[in-house]
């Protein structure tokens, strides 16, 4: 019968902890969520200046079609 083996063989090194398992770096994983987000950001600001320039042409071209001259937007003066 072959006993347990509980003791290390000569020139072999001992395991201090047989369980653990290896630390993971969580700064990987952070990173990529900081990346994803700072993308979302890009993505919606860049949508949110979209639609408001397609928001200004359009009502540009509705005032354009509808006939009128004076479709200039004139902001008063501060």
């Amino acid at each position: 019968m072959s006993k347990p083996k509980s003791e290390p063989e000569p020139g072999e090194q001992p395991n201090p902890r047989p369980n653990s398992r290896p630390q993971r770096q969580s700064g990987n994983d952070r990173r990529g969520a900081i990346a994803g987000l700072i993308i979302a950001i890009l993505i919606l600001g860049v949508g949110w200046w979209l639609a408001r320039d397609l928001t200004a042409a359009s009502k540009m071209q509705d005032c354009l079609m509808s006939g009128r001259t004076n479709c200039n937007v004139i902001e008063p003066a501060r």
